[in-house]
């Protein structure tokens, strides 16, 4: 037998041998030699072959390096080709295309001066007062203590058409590289700044501004090297009312004939919108500066019809001989009534427009808001007068808006550059404005019915 101080340490082999040396003698003589020795040879060359515990084994063999594809790592598998087409189609991926005209315009037949105020909570107000920082303080109705806003929230729905969606970006696309200019008084004003805050949103703040210059007003946008632009000219023609800031003035003074000084600042615009009435109210005659006074002092007092006539007769020469039909459009707005007179819309108890919050919405009964018809009619034909030579329109929002004795600034406004305090809320009688209107307001629908009338006409 083998003792185990017969084996060495570490000695495998040994071991082996003993072990099959062990084997043999047990299995007795029977077995033939020559087996025996077969066994013991083959079982040592098994067991030599397995490693042993204590030798270490050899490290391992790196693997074999990857093969490189001979393509573009861009392209080596199935996620790199769609992300190197998604790249390209990013480089290469273009606005969505501007439609020619818009879509949803009424047809030309359409008498959309005539129907009736639908409210509507959810497509208006087109803007907010507070997202548009180029409002003044006159129409800011809201931030100056107004606590209701419906009249920002009502549609006008005409009787036999639909008025379109305002799109801003079409808009503007059709006034790139143009200039659209409002000439007149306030309320012209007022529809100015209506226009830009509809505009605005289209850019970024880094691509739109505006600055003032004299008598001037006027919003840019860079994108499309486009203005939208604001003339002060109450009268169109010259008169001592003629300075931006100091223009209250008592006795108004007007030179009928003369308007190039003013006319010079419009030519070359491609799209021309006109109003003057307001300034001709305070009385029911005009004074009128003689052709060869050398001060305002030298002037007549001339029916303010007449007067009126004469004006809008040098407004319509001026036109004909300076527009160029092939380039330039041109609207006149008509009278934007005032609401002075509560018992004309049935609340003999009121005062002026103050606390209203409604629309005349009885249709059946004929509203007669205080304006001079016959001035509504000499504005019209001397605008209608001007085709076919001259496209122009007259652009009706008289009746529309006699119904909106709610959407006045009232108390909710400027005096003299300071917005009105306490005190001067409670004094209506004094203080409230029934000229001027709110915005977000009724003039963001004369405005889409300016689009419409802009976007109707074949691409200049």
């Amino acid at each position: 037998e083998i003792s185990a101080g017969s084996i060495r340490p570490g000695g495998r082999r040994t071991r082996l041998k003993a072990t099959a040396a062990a084997a043999v003698r047990r299995a007795g003589s029977s077995l033939p030699v020559l087996v025996a020795a077969v066994f013991v040879f083959l079982f040592a060359v098994v067991m030599t072959s397995a490693p042993s515990p204590h030798t270490p084994s050899p490290p391992p063999s790196p693997p074999p390096p990857p093969l490189r594809p001979k393509t573009s790592p861009a392209v080596a598998n199935v996620d790199d080709r769609l992300k190197a087409s998604r790249s390209k189609a990013m480089k290469n991926k273009k606005p969505p295309p501007i439609p020619a005209v818009a879509d949803d315009l009424p047809p030309e037949t359409c008498d959309v001066s005539r129907g009736m105020w639908v409210y509507d909570n959810v497509t208006l107000p087109m803007y907010r007062e507070d997202e548009c920082p180029f409002l003044t303080d006159q129409v800011t109705c809201m931030k100056n203590g107004r606590r209701d806003d419906m009249h920002q929230k009502w549609r006008w729905q005409p009787n036999d058409c639909s008025l379109p969606k305002f799109n801003a970006r079409l808009l503007l696309e059709r006034l790139r590289g143009k200039r659209l200019m409002f000439v007149g008084d306030s309320l012209n004003r007022n529809q100015w700044e209506s226009m830009v805050c509809l505009l605005q949103s289209e850019l970024s703040p880094e691509e739109r501004g505006v600055t003032r210059n004299g008598s001037s007003i006027i919003f840019r946008a860079e994108e499309y090297n486009a203005t939208v632009e604001f003339y002060w000219a109450p009268f169109l023609v010259e008169s001592n009312s003629d300075d931006p800031n100091i223009h209250s003035i008592q006795h108004r003074i007007i030179k009928p004939e003369s308007i190039a000084g003013h006319a010079a600042h419009w030519k070359g615009a491609e799209y021309l919108v006109f109003n003057t009435y307001i300034w001709w109210m305070n009385t029911l005659h005009m004074k009128v500066r003689r052709p060869t006074a050398t001060d305002w002092s030298e002037h007549d007092e001339v029916v303010r019809a007449e007067a009126y006539a004469r004006v809008l007769r040098t407004w319509s020469n001026w036109v004909t001989e300076n527009v160029d039909p092939t380039r330039t459009l041109v609207f006149f707005m008509s009278i934007s009534p005032l609401h002075l007179s509560p018992k004309d819309w049935g609340n003999p108890n009121g005062i002026k427009c103050a606390n209203e919050t409604l629309p005349v919405l009885d249709y059946q009964t004929p509203l007669y808001i205080g304006l001079d018809r016959q001035m509504f009619d000499l504005a019209e034909n001397a605008t209608r007068s001007l085709a076919p030579r001259i496209p122009a329109a007259f652009v009706d929002i008289t009746t529309m808006s006699m119904y909106r004795k709610d959407a006045h600034t009232s108390v909710y406004t400027v005096r003299q550059g300071k917005v009105l305090t306490a005190e001067q809320h409670a004094d209506p009688l004094t203080y409230a404005d029934c000229i001027h209107w709110c915005l977000p307001g009724l003039p963001d629908t004369w405005n889409l019915i300016l689009y419409s009338k802009i976007m109707s006409k074949p691409l200049r």
